[in-house]
Parts: C-alpha cells; sequence; structure tokens
C-alpha cells in the first residue's frame, strides 16, 4: 500500500458520493488490482471509441461521447483502487504495478485513439510518449529519493480533462464549426508540449531536491 506522500492528491477522494461508492466496493471484498485493470479496459475501450470516430464516421458523435465516459471510467477506476485498498487494509507486493502498469497503457490508448481521431495518428503516439515521460521522470525521482511529484501543468487528471472535453465539443457542437480535426490535433499539441514541460519540472524539482540532501 502507498504512502500517503505517494499518491496522487485528489480532490474527489472527500466527495461523499466517492466514499459511499467506495465503501460498498470494499464491503463486497473488491479487489483493487482488479479495478485498476478494469480501468485499463476503460482506456483501452475509449481509445478504440476515439479511433472509430475516423473509421465510422457516421457514428462520430456517439464515438465521442463514448469516449467521453470511458475516460471518466478510467479515472473513476485509478480513483477507486487506492481507496479500496485502503479501506480493505490489504497491500499486494505486485500493488504498484497494477497502480503504474495500467496508467501507462490507458494513457497511450487515447492519446493514439485520439491521434487517429485527429488524423494524425504520430502526434497521437507523440502525445502518448511524452504523457509516458512525465511518469517515467516521477517514478525515477521517486527511486532515487526524491518526493513524488504529481504536479502539472499537464499530469494525468489534466491531460484526460483535455480529452474530456474536447470529446464532449466534438459530439454537440455541429461540424460546421467544431473545428473538425484541427480541434483533436490542437489538444494533442497542447498536451505533448505540456507533458515535456512537465516532465522537465519535474526532473528539475528532483534534482534540486536530491542536491539539497546531506
Amino acid at each position: 500500500m502507498a504512502e500517503e506522500a505517494d499518491r496522487r492528491p485528489i480532490a474527489a477522494r472527500s466527495l461523499g458520493v466517492t466514499q459511499r461508492v467506495a465503501a460498498v466496493l470494499v464491503a463486497r471484498g473488491a479487489s483493487p488490482n482488479g479495478i485498476s485493470l478494469a480501468g485499463m479496459a476503460a482506456g483501452l475501450l475509449a481509445g478504440l471509441a476515439f479511433a472509430a470516430v475516423a473509421w465510422l464516421p457516421g457514428g462520430a458523435s456517439a464515438f465521442w461521447l463514448l469516449g467521453a465516459a470511458l475516460v471518466q471510467a478510467r479515472l473513476a477506476a485509478n480513483l477507486l483502487d487506492g481507496m479500496v485498498a485502503i479501506g480493505r487494509g490489504v497491500a499486494s507486493p505486485v500493488g504498484e504495478l497494477y497502480n503504474e502498469v495500467p496508467d501507462r497503457v490507458s494513457d497511450t490508448a487515447v492519446l493514439a485513439g485520439l491521434g487517429v481521431a485527429a488524423g494524425s495518428p504520430a502526434l497521437g503516439l507523440a502525445a502518448a510518449l511524452a504523457a509516458m515521460a512525465t511518469a517515467y521522470v516521477r517514478t525515477t525521482a521517486r527511486a532515487a529519493g526524491a518526493p513524488s511529484d504529481f504536479s502539472g501543468p499537464m499530469a494525468k487528471q489534466h491531460r484526460m480533462a483535455l480529452v474530456t472535453v474536447l470529446a464532449l465539443w466534438c459530439a454537440l457542437v455541429p461540424a460546421a464549426w467544431s473545428g473538425g480535426a484541427w480541434a483533436p490535433w490542437g489538444v494533442l499539441a497542447a498536451i505533448t508540449i505540456g507533458s515535456l514541460l512537465t516532465a522537465w519540472l519535474r526532473l528539475s524539482r528532483a534534482a534540486a531536491a536530491l542536491a539539497a540532501r546531506p
């Protein structure tokens, strides 16, 4: 089980509805690792839904809405797995792997799928690699002894918030003035640049923290 300092600060943990859902899952003996895998499945399906926007344009609005819902389901699973682990008082030797690897798979699937929707798979992969860099710097710095750094400006929650807003925009706004492929292209570019900046800032803070140690 992760120490409190190693947990991503999420305000939604304190919401009554979130705590009630977590309590139900705890009472039913839900597996934190199983919840993590369910979140990864939601991320993979979200990526497929976004890619289907380009593959099956006749159902684009429905696929955008489905993708947005699945992204939020992925985030809900990311929130609940830790709450259930703490609520049940269980710690798995492989818990950290279940915590990190599904996140990387989900990020890659969502952003790669968005790249297909934007007509630029390369940009989707660039955004996925940049997003992965933020997590790589965080975990490497923590392994070296620096504090866990979940800050932005383009941390996971910021990336997925942008993707969700984009998906809702593309689903609900008429295609004539929604920006077409330019809207997802712009979001992917922002995620790529913002994630690289985030990785650099995390690396700089980790280096400063380690250099200041006696």
